[in-house]
């Protein structure tokens, strides 16, 4: 049996689904309840309380995802939005609920999302599953390195190794605007940086009048990447205010962080919404990232920060044999199914004496033992 499920173009009426969705089936089923499990059992034990957030939001053309998102129209003309991303829904449930903390606020989450447009990245689908947790109102480079922790051991949790890279978009921005760039010349430039595109940033560069100089610089932020030591060359471009500051909290982070991080400096992905560090996990054999997550700021600039786990992504990272499935066993009376599942087992029961078709039953779902009383048989005994 498949461990992922058949999206809706391999199913045999492809129709009968929207492009984009799919039917997730019990072996993929029993792998998914057992990460979410395990991971809002470590959230709850680092002190993330959970909370839950209707699908179903106000439509708002300044949320982050406007364009993307699904909309609906109630019956009292209300445009509603179908939930595509958990920040800003959890950044509207503390100004709901606890606007005046006490912070600080460990928050755990988990569920659905919708996007009107599937993307090519791996897993991502129109409906997808996240869980996450969110650490708000306060910003130290210890809350920062919490959050680190807490992300290394979710993974950890389900078996998952994975390497953690470490950001500052706004420390491009601010090397960017020490170099004296504004406008489009600026947002361009971030968006090459981000790409690794040297290319691009020598094409902007001849198109927007650089200096030698200037241009050097931007290569060398294509560069910063590495262990902690990258820093001290980061250090040596932070010319203004911002961008030393983003250098020291990061030298923080460093120093209080318990395992070795690595450092891309020339991240700036979103580098006008999140405030501070980014950072995001990749493990082998997948080239998207299994974890995200990065500091932001919340309406009336509370701090906040977090992460999101793509469940289908995760899915695919972990290990064989994950979780470890008991024997399946078919019982032949429901004493002898009580004491299986008293013993650890899977017990189904029989709904007929006829033997035969029990066994062709059991063979045909993989069962390999009969149980009746205290006996086992074998199924093909």
């Amino acid at each position: 049996m498949p461990l992922v499920s058949s999206s809706a173009r391999s199913v045999l009426n492809p129709s009968l689904i929207p492009t984009g969705t799919r039917d997730v089936l019990p072996a993929e089923f029993a792998v998914r309840e057992h990460l979410r499990g395990k991971l809002s059992a470590l959230l709850h034990v680092w002190g993330y309380q959970g909370v839950e957030l209707p699908a179903l939001e106000l439509a708002d053309r300044l949320h982050p995802q406007d364009d993307k998102a699904f909309k609906l129209i109630d019956s009292d003309g209300e445009v509603l939005a179908l939930r595509s991303e958990f920040t800003t829904a959890m950044g509207r449930l503390v100004q709901t609920h606890y606007p005046h903390g006490p912070y600080p606020l460990r928050l755990q989450y988990g569920g659905r999302l919708w996007l009107r447009t599937q993307t090519s990245e791996l897993g991502r689908l129109r409906e997808f599953t996240q869980v996450g947790a969110e650490l708000i109102g306060v910003d130290t480079p210890r809350a920062d390195v919490e959050l680190l922790a807490l992300a290394q051991a979710a993974l950890e949790v389900v078996g998952v190794k994975a390497e953690l890279e470490v950001g500052f978009p706004g420390f491009v921005d601010a090397v960017l605007e020490d170099a004296g760039l504004h406008g489009p010349a600026r947002d361009a430039l971030h968006g090459a940086i981000d790409r690794k595109s040297g290319a691009d940033v020598d094409l902007l560069a001849r198109t927007h009048g650089l200096s030698r100089d200037v241009t050097r610089t931007l290569h060398r932020l294509l560069d910063l990447y590495g262990e902690a030591e990258v820093l001290d060359e980061a250090a040596r471009l932070a010319h203004g205010e911002r961008a030393r500051a983003a250098v020291n909290h990061l030298r923080d982070v460093a120093v209080l962080c318990p395992f070795p991080l690595l450092f891309d400096l020339g991240v700036s992905r979103r580098y006008g919404y999140y405030t501070g560090l980014t950072f995001r996990a990749y493990t082998n054999g997948i080239n998207q990232p299994v974890l995200g997550g990065g500091r932001y700021a919340l309406a009336g600039g509370l701090p906040g920060a977090g992460f999101a786990i793509g469940l289908e992504r995760l899915t695919r990272a972990i290990p064989p044999g994950v979780p470890p499935q008991p024997e399946h066993v078919l019982a032949l009376d429901l004493p002898a199914a009580q004491a299986a599942r008293h013993a650890g087992l899977i017990a189904e029961l029989a709904w007929t004496d006829d033997l035969a078709d029990l066994r062709k039953y059991a063979q045909t779902r993989g069962i390999q033992r009969l149980l009746q009383g205290a006996d086992l048989q074998e199924v093909g005994a």
